[in-house]
């Protein structure tokens, strides 16, 4: 049975069972602030089970793709190690919100393993919760006595609360669980070792399978559990696995799910892939670890890129960014592939989960853009990191923690590759000091991060809130329904939720509404408006001494929405136009705009020219002045939007109805859930205020309108004005700078060629006064001249004539003290010698400065003149 067919019956089954089945959720989580990747099959479902948000059907089932890479689960650093450790995986589930529960949901995991997919029934074991005396948990004897009827006891294991009891998080639902093992080991092993002494006990070969959920309880912030109301059902099956069992190999990456990829990594590297395992085979071979990175690596990247997570130096790009350069880093140094290749198997992939996630093969140009440019810009980096620890400034040969830190942080080494390098050139690495650095930097990142939050107090039992403020701006009439105490770093907030909400909550690049809520005659200010995953709230500093006052009036800040509006609808303008002006292959990627400006992220290769901007701003304005009405259609089907042709963007989740935003449907249709202007007439202007790159193959577009576009024109004529002025009002003021600009060029000539005459008559005085020091010609004196191209060129010549030198230049201009090392080549070589570092140590001690460069020549400047002597004259005590 192939993936293709295991999968296909999983959801098949399923369907027949009266199961809707829902596609996979976008890999990144959106609109979930506990979670930057999709970690579980349950994530993207989190709000059913919480009654934030009616499921589309009592029962559902789905394939969801998952990362698990950040946080409590990451899985980065084990893969490769071993058969069954992925970043990205797929997880088969099935779901039941108040319907079906433990009989069913047990009954039907045993038919779908043992009747479809017949994996031998001697070969599987359960396990059940066992209780929990402190908490009041009692031993799960429904699960039991419904798996007596299809197992024999004596393989239905009882587990503690750690391996049989599930939980969201430090908060929310959980439940007994209910886990199918499976032991793939030889029937000889089995025959020595019972598999029941197995299971839970870390062995490869005898592995859990399936996992039921049943959610009881709800885990309050004070630890203790309450009954939930309605109880559900979590199922959780990992496809890798399931496929291993059923395909009868001897681990997760023997499938034919990978066999495409490591084909295409045999053919390119020249090497075997032996399947071979540290720790299990004598013989394993390091390629082989190699090439399981490289496969797995590629599947996380390219699927989180089609996601929308773009590499990028923060968030969840930085994290994508971190896993493709560990498959560079694996087949650069261990299967010797010089070049980018990642890019080249993306078209495998894309073909290979057509079927099932169609998002990758639909913008696979983009993916492989994106994946080959980051390549290319890791290759560059790894061989600057590979020069870097040539030219390390290593004492004892010894590498201090704090630089074996730097090539993690900065060149992506980690520190098993620097100890790898280390130990080809004699050193050590104080691995002791490198934990040290890195505990200390993951403690920065999580004061940054830290906040509280507590339970939600609960007034009114009510889930689905209504948004109406796509029609009315102020609001009598509303409730609270519950709330909760938030601390972030200290400061105490408040999370309003209330029947109903005039208040945008920020999502889709668009802020969150600010205004007015009043509790009777009590003022509260509303600081933002937030939603996590469907659920909106409004962040307060204080609480109503009211509560549960049953008329609250809500005010939106209306100034603040209208000129958001404009942005938001000036947004699907330009995305238009962009596509007109730039082609169809452009796709946004990212936007945020509020009541002051807008910024636009959209997939193009290259900058855009002056022209471009220009016609693009154009159409817009054109656009704008046509006075179009906004079309809106609300709840219609997706499958309608999808006929009419609506511009939908990868990575977002869709449900089975969405809101359509239409000016001209000849011009722009999108699926939006912003606010919009009624006409486009009401934008004023719009203005290109920049045009940047922002990662590989994603420009941005910065961009304002209205009164925003005014004051940003109102600042350029004043600062033309000034030109002018400053110019005498001339008549022809664009000749009047240039001419302006060659005098200055011309001027600036003139003091180079005084700056090389002086240094050529001090060059021959200079030559006398080196000094030997531990064998080293060593000048160091300060200099009537401060141009650093004059100072470079000096030392230059000096090093040509005199040759085994250390040559340092002090200077000072404008009360600013600098100092330029050069260094002979062969001292660099030979000794280690390294410029960069010491021009940047003496600059901090003392010129209270800092500066570098590269190992034969560096500068620095600094505040203090005062240190500029005894600067100079530490430089012999540093060669001695």
């Amino acid at each position: 049975m192939t993936s293709r067919e295991i999968r296909r019956h999983f959801l098949d089954f399923f369907e027949s069972k009266g199961h809707k089945i829902i596609p996979s959720a976008p890999m990144v989580a959106h609109g979930d602030p506990t979670l930057m990747f999709i970690n579980s099959g349950m994530a993207p479902l989190k709000d059913f089970f919480l009654g934030n948000q009616t499921p589309p059907s009592k029962r559902v089932a789905d394939t969801q793709k998952c990362l698990r890479v950040s946080g409590k689960h990451n899985d980065l650093e084990d893969v490769g190690m071993d058969g069954y450790h992925h970043t990205m995986f797929e997880m088969l589930g099935n779901w039941s919100f108040g319907d079906y529960f433990k009989k069913d949901a047990l009954e039907w995991s045993w038919e779908l393993l043992t009747d479809v997919y017949k994996i031998p029934k001697d070969r599987l074991y359960v396990s059940v919760f066992k209780g929990d005396e402190e908490q009041n948990l009692p031993f799960d004897q429904e699960a039991y006595d419904t798996w007596k009827t299809m197992i024999a006891e004596d393989r239905i294991l009882p587990f503690g609360k750690k391996e049989n009891f599930w939980e969201m998080g430090d908060q929310g639902p959980c439940g007994p669980c209910s886990e199918i093992h499976v032991d793939l080991r030889s029937d000889e092993e089995r025959a020595r070792v019972d598999g029941r002494a197995l299971v839970n006990a870390d062995d490869p070969n005898v592995i859990e399978i399936w996992n039921n959920v049943f959610m009881q309880f709800n885990r309050k912030a004070d630890k203790s559990l309450e009954e939930l109301p309605a109880k559900s059902v979590d199922t959780g099956m990992g496809f890798e696995r399931l496929v291993r069992a059923v395909q009868n190999v001897k681990s997760n990456y023997d499938s034919d799910l990978w066999r495409p990829l490591f084909n295409f990594l045999e053919k390119y590297s020249g090497v075997a892939y032996g399947g071979t395992y540290p720790g299990v085979d004598a013989d394993f071979t390091k390629t082989d670890i190699a090439m399981r990175v490289v496969a797995d690596h590629l599947r996380a990247v390219s699927f989180a890129i089609a996601d929308g997570a773009v590499p990028s130096s923060g968030g969840a790009g930085y994290v994508i960014r971190r896993i493709l350069r560990r498959a560079v880093r694996y087949y650069y140094s261990v299967l010797n592939i010089k070049e980018p290749i990642l890019y080249r198997m993306c078209p495998l992939l894309a073909e290979e989960f057509g079927d099932v996630f169609p998002e990758l093969k639909a913008q696979i140009n983009f993916v492989t853009e994106v994946i080959l440019s980051e390549e290319k810009a890791f290759l560059r980096t790894l061989e600057s990191g590979l020069k870097r620890i040539d030219h390390l400034d290593v004492k004892n040969n010894v590498v201090s923690g704090e630089q074996a830190f730097e090539l993690l942080d900065t060149y992506g080494f980690p520190i098993d590759l620097t100890n790898l390098i280390a130990r080809e050139k004699g050193w050590t690495v104080d691995e002791e000091g490198f934990k040290v650095a890195l505990a200390q930097q993951k403690e920065r990142s999580r004061k940054d991060a830290a906040r509280q939050v507590g339970d939600w107090m609960v007034l009114r039992d009510e889930s689905d809130a209504a948004f109406v403020g796509y029609d009315q701006l102020e609001l009598e009439g509303a409730y609270v329904t519950k709330y909760r105490t938030i601390q972030i770093k200290g400061e105490t907030q408040y999370q309003i939720v209330l029947n109903r909400t005039p208040f945008y909550p920020e999502g889709g690049g668009q802020v969150g509404d600010t205004g007015m809520m009043y509790f009777g005659s009590e003022p509260v200010r509303v600081l933002d408006t937030k939603k996590e995953n469907t659920l909106v709230f409004h962040l307060v500093e204080q609480l109503p001494e009211n509560i549960d006052h049953e008329n609250v009036v809500c005010q939106v800040n209306e100034r603040k929405r209208r000129l958001t509006e404009g942005n938001h609808s000036a947004t699907h303008l330009l995305h238009a136009a962009l596509r007109q002006v730039l082609g169809t292959h452009v796709q946004q990627k990212g936007s945020y705009l509020d009541e002051n400006a807008l910024r636009f992220d959209f997939q193009h290769f290259q900058k855009m020219t002056d022209d471009e901007i220009l016609e693009v701003e154009r159409i817009v304005n054109e656009k704008i002045r046509e006075n179009i009405a906004l079309d809106e259609q609300r709840s219609l089907p997706i499958a309608e939007a999808q006929k009419a042709g609506a511009m939908m963007l990868f990575g977002e989740k869709y449900g089975e109805t969405v809101r359509m935003i239409t000016f001209d449907p000849a011009y722009s249709r999108e699926l939006c859930g912003g606010c919009h202007v009624s006409h486009t007439g009401k934008i004023g202007y719009f203005k290109i205020t920049g045009e940047t790159a922002v990662a590989a193959g994603v420009r941005r577009v910065e961009a304002t309108t209205g009164a925003g576009a005014e004051a940003f024109i109102r600042a350029l004529e004043q600062k033309f004005d000034a030109v002018n002025a400053a110019l005498k009002s001339p008549k022809d003021i664009i000749k009047a700078v240039t001419d302006l600009q060659e005098n200055s060029k011309k001027q600036q000539k003139i003091i180079e060629q005084q700056n090389l005459m002086m240094a050529n008559l001090l060059r021959s005085d200079l030559r006398g006064k080196f000094e030997t020091v531990n064998g080293i010609n060593v000048l160091a004196v300060q200099l009537p001249i401060s141009d650093n191209n004059a100072l470079k060129t000096l030392a230059a010549e000096l090093d040509r004539e005199v040759g085994n030198t250390v040559i340092a230049f002090g200077a000072i201009s404008d009360d600013k003290p600098s100092i330029s090392i050069k260094i002979s080549d062969n001292l660099v070589k030979e000794k280690g010698l390294n410029a960069g570092t010491m021009v940047r140590e003496l600059a901090q001690q003392f010129l209270k400065g800092g500066g570098g460069g590269q190992p034969g020549f560096a500068t620095a400047g600094g505040t203090d003149a005062s240190g500029l002597e005894a600067a100079l004259a530490a430089i012999k005590s540093k060669l001695a």
